[in-house]
Protein backbone atom coordinates (compact mmCIF):
# COMPACT_ATOMS: atom_id res chain seq x y z
CA UNK A 1 0.00 0.00 0.00
CA UNK A 2 1.30 3.47 -0.86
CA UNK A 3 1.87 5.61 2.22
CA UNK A 4 0.76 9.14 1.44
CA UNK A 5 3.46 10.68 3.63
CA UNK A 6 6.11 9.41 1.18
CA UNK A 7 4.54 10.94 -1.92
CA UNK A 8 6.08 14.03 -3.51
CA UNK A 9 4.18 16.65 -5.48
CA UNK A 10 6.82 19.35 -5.87
CA UNK A 11 7.69 19.60 -9.57
CA UNK A 12 11.10 21.06 -8.74
CA UNK A 13 12.08 18.01 -6.66
CA UNK A 14 10.86 15.67 -9.40
CA UNK A 15 12.67 17.64 -12.11
CA UNK A 16 15.94 17.68 -10.14
CA UNK A 17 15.72 13.94 -9.52
CA UNK A 18 15.02 13.10 -13.18
CA UNK A 19 17.78 15.47 -14.32
CA UNK A 20 20.18 13.65 -12.00
CA UNK A 21 19.31 10.13 -13.15
CA UNK A 22 20.65 8.87 -16.46
CA UNK A 23 18.50 5.80 -17.15
CA UNK A 24 15.06 4.40 -16.41
CA UNK A 25 12.85 1.44 -17.26
CA UNK A 26 10.39 1.50 -20.14
CA UNK A 27 7.39 -0.80 -19.74
CA UNK A 28 5.72 -2.01 -22.94
CA UNK A 29 3.40 -4.81 -24.04
CA UNK A 30 4.23 -7.17 -26.90
CA UNK A 31 1.86 -7.96 -29.77
CA UNK A 32 1.07 -11.18 -27.89
CA UNK A 33 0.12 -9.23 -24.77
CA UNK A 34 3.21 -10.08 -22.74
CA UNK A 35 4.90 -7.42 -20.58
CA UNK A 36 8.42 -6.21 -21.32
CA UNK A 37 10.75 -3.87 -19.43
CA UNK A 38 13.66 -2.17 -21.20
CA UNK A 39 16.35 -0.10 -19.44
CA UNK A 40 17.40 2.96 -21.43
CA UNK A 41 18.77 6.49 -21.20
CA UNK A 42 16.26 9.33 -21.12
CA UNK A 43 15.75 13.05 -20.68
CA UNK A 44 12.81 14.79 -19.02
CA UNK A 45 11.95 18.06 -20.74
CA UNK A 46 8.85 20.20 -20.14
CA UNK A 47 7.07 17.33 -18.39
CA UNK A 48 7.79 14.84 -21.20
CA UNK A 49 10.06 11.77 -21.19
CA UNK A 50 12.18 11.33 -24.32
CA UNK A 51 14.36 8.42 -25.40
CA UNK A 52 16.20 7.58 -28.61
CA UNK A 53 17.50 4.57 -30.47
CA UNK A 54 16.94 2.51 -33.59
CA UNK A 55 13.73 2.46 -35.60
CA UNK A 56 13.88 -1.34 -35.37
CA UNK A 57 13.90 -3.59 -32.32
CA UNK A 58 11.44 -5.12 -29.90
CA UNK A 59 10.51 -2.00 -27.96
CA UNK A 60 9.61 -0.12 -31.16
CA UNK A 61 7.47 -3.06 -32.36
CA UNK A 62 5.76 -3.12 -28.98
CA UNK A 63 5.02 0.60 -29.09
CA UNK A 64 3.52 0.28 -32.56
CA UNK A 65 1.26 -2.48 -31.23
CA UNK A 66 0.40 -0.79 -27.92
CA UNK A 67 1.28 2.88 -27.56
CA UNK A 68 0.34 3.01 -23.87
CA UNK A 69 3.54 2.60 -21.85
CA UNK A 70 5.01 3.11 -18.40
CA UNK A 71 8.36 4.61 -17.44
CA UNK A 72 9.99 4.23 -14.03
CA UNK A 73 13.10 5.79 -12.54
CA UNK A 74 14.39 4.81 -9.10
CA UNK A 75 17.45 5.38 -6.93
CA UNK A 76 18.20 3.54 -3.69
CA UNK A 77 19.96 5.54 -0.99
CA UNK A 78 20.42 3.57 2.24
CA UNK A 79 19.41 0.15 3.51
CA UNK A 80 17.96 0.40 7.04
CA UNK A 81 18.63 -2.70 9.20
CA UNK A 82 15.82 -3.97 11.40
CA UNK A 83 17.93 -3.63 14.56
CA UNK A 84 18.10 0.14 14.10
CA UNK A 85 14.54 0.27 15.43
CA UNK A 86 13.84 -3.18 16.94
CA UNK A 87 16.22 -5.46 18.82
CA UNK A 88 14.41 -8.69 17.86
CA UNK A 89 11.99 -8.46 14.93
CA UNK A 90 12.95 -8.39 11.26
CA UNK A 91 9.84 -6.42 10.25
CA UNK A 92 11.35 -2.88 10.43
CA UNK A 93 14.09 -3.61 7.85
CA UNK A 94 13.60 -1.26 4.92
CA UNK A 95 15.31 0.98 2.36
CA UNK A 96 15.18 4.71 1.72
CA UNK A 97 14.82 5.72 -1.91
CA UNK A 98 13.42 8.01 -4.58
CA UNK A 99 11.18 6.78 -7.40
CA UNK A 100 9.07 8.31 -10.17
CA UNK A 101 6.60 6.41 -12.36
CA UNK A 102 4.96 7.90 -15.42
CA UNK A 103 2.13 6.42 -17.47
CA UNK A 104 1.47 7.75 -20.93
CA UNK A 105 1.27 7.51 -24.69
CA UNK A 106 4.45 6.91 -26.70
CA UNK A 107 4.75 8.59 -30.08
CA UNK A 108 7.50 9.24 -32.62
CA UNK A 109 9.17 12.64 -32.89
CA UNK A 110 9.45 13.49 -36.59
CA UNK A 111 10.26 17.20 -36.54
CA UNK A 112 14.01 17.65 -37.00
CA UNK A 113 14.12 20.79 -34.84
CA UNK A 114 12.56 18.91 -31.91
CA UNK A 115 14.85 15.95 -32.51
CA UNK A 116 17.89 18.23 -32.44
CA UNK A 117 16.71 19.89 -29.23
CA UNK A 118 16.10 16.53 -27.52
CA UNK A 119 19.43 15.06 -28.59
CA UNK A 120 21.12 18.26 -27.44
CA UNK A 121 19.51 17.71 -24.03
CA UNK A 122 20.88 14.15 -24.01
CA UNK A 123 24.39 15.44 -24.70
CA UNK A 124 24.21 18.07 -21.96
CA UNK A 125 23.10 15.37 -19.53
CA UNK A 126 25.47 12.57 -20.54
CA UNK A 127 28.46 14.64 -21.67
CA UNK A 128 28.27 17.85 -19.62
CA UNK A 129 31.93 18.67 -20.27
CA UNK A 130 31.09 19.48 -23.91
CA UNK A 131 33.65 18.68 -26.59
CA UNK A 132 31.24 18.53 -29.55
CA UNK A 133 29.55 20.82 -32.04
CA UNK A 134 26.02 21.81 -30.90
CA UNK A 135 23.32 19.67 -32.47
CA UNK A 136 21.27 21.81 -34.83
CA UNK A 137 18.77 20.74 -37.46
CA UNK A 138 20.26 23.08 -40.07
CA UNK A 139 23.80 21.76 -39.54
CA UNK A 140 24.61 19.56 -42.54
CA UNK A 141 26.95 17.49 -40.37
CA UNK A 142 23.96 16.28 -38.35
CA UNK A 143 21.19 16.15 -40.94
CA UNK A 144 21.68 12.50 -41.95
CA UNK A 145 22.08 11.38 -38.34
CA UNK A 146 18.95 13.23 -37.24
CA UNK A 147 16.92 11.52 -39.92
CA UNK A 148 18.45 8.14 -39.12
CA UNK A 149 17.86 8.08 -35.37
CA UNK A 150 14.51 7.35 -33.76
CA UNK A 151 13.39 9.74 -31.01
CA UNK A 152 10.27 8.89 -29.01
CA UNK A 153 8.36 11.01 -26.54
CA UNK A 154 6.05 9.77 -23.81
CA UNK A 155 3.11 12.13 -23.34
CA UNK A 156 2.13 11.61 -19.71
CA UNK A 157 -1.38 10.80 -18.52
CA UNK A 158 -0.19 10.48 -14.91
CA UNK A 159 2.99 10.86 -12.89
CA UNK A 160 3.57 9.70 -9.34
CA UNK A 161 6.65 10.25 -7.20
CA UNK A 162 7.62 8.50 -3.99
CA UNK A 163 10.56 9.74 -1.91
CA UNK A 164 10.86 7.56 1.20
CA UNK A 165 13.11 9.02 3.88
CA UNK A 166 11.54 8.17 7.22
CA UNK A 167 8.68 10.66 7.03
CA UNK A 168 6.63 8.32 9.25
CA UNK A 169 9.14 8.62 12.13
CA UNK A 170 8.58 10.97 15.03
CA UNK A 171 11.21 13.58 15.86
CA UNK A 172 13.18 11.49 18.37
CA UNK A 173 13.22 8.41 16.13
CA UNK A 174 14.25 10.53 13.16
CA UNK A 175 17.14 12.10 15.05
CA UNK A 176 18.33 8.68 16.25
CA UNK A 177 18.17 7.30 12.71
CA UNK A 178 20.15 10.17 11.17
CA UNK A 179 22.78 9.79 13.89
CA UNK A 180 23.08 6.07 13.19
CA UNK A 181 23.43 6.67 9.46
CA UNK A 182 26.09 9.33 9.92
CA UNK A 183 27.97 7.09 12.33
CA UNK A 184 27.82 4.17 9.87
CA UNK A 185 28.91 6.48 7.01
CA UNK A 186 28.60 3.91 4.24
CA UNK A 187 27.59 4.59 0.64
CA UNK A 188 24.98 7.34 0.53
CA UNK A 189 24.34 7.46 4.30
CA UNK A 190 25.25 11.14 4.67
CA UNK A 191 23.01 12.06 1.71
CA UNK A 192 20.22 9.97 3.22
CA UNK A 193 20.50 11.77 6.55
CA UNK A 194 20.29 15.15 4.81
CA UNK A 195 17.25 14.06 2.81
CA UNK A 196 15.59 12.80 5.99
CA UNK A 197 15.97 16.28 7.44
CA UNK A 198 14.59 17.80 4.25
CA UNK A 199 11.50 15.61 3.85
CA UNK A 200 10.63 14.69 7.43
CA UNK A 201 7.56 16.70 8.58
CA UNK A 202 9.11 16.98 12.05
CA UNK A 203 12.41 18.45 10.84
CA UNK A 204 11.82 21.82 12.51
CA UNK A 205 10.96 20.42 15.96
Amino acid sequence: MRRKEFSVQEEQDIQEFLDHMTFGFLGTVTQEGEPRVTPLNFVYENGIIYFHGSYAGEKMKNIKAHAQVSFTVAEEYSLIPSYYTDAELACPATAYFKSVTLLGHAEAVTDLEEKAAVLGAFMRKLQPEGGYAPIQANDERYRVALKGVSVTRIMPSSLTAKFKFGQNLNSDARNEMTERLEERAQGKDFQTAELMRKYCPFHSS
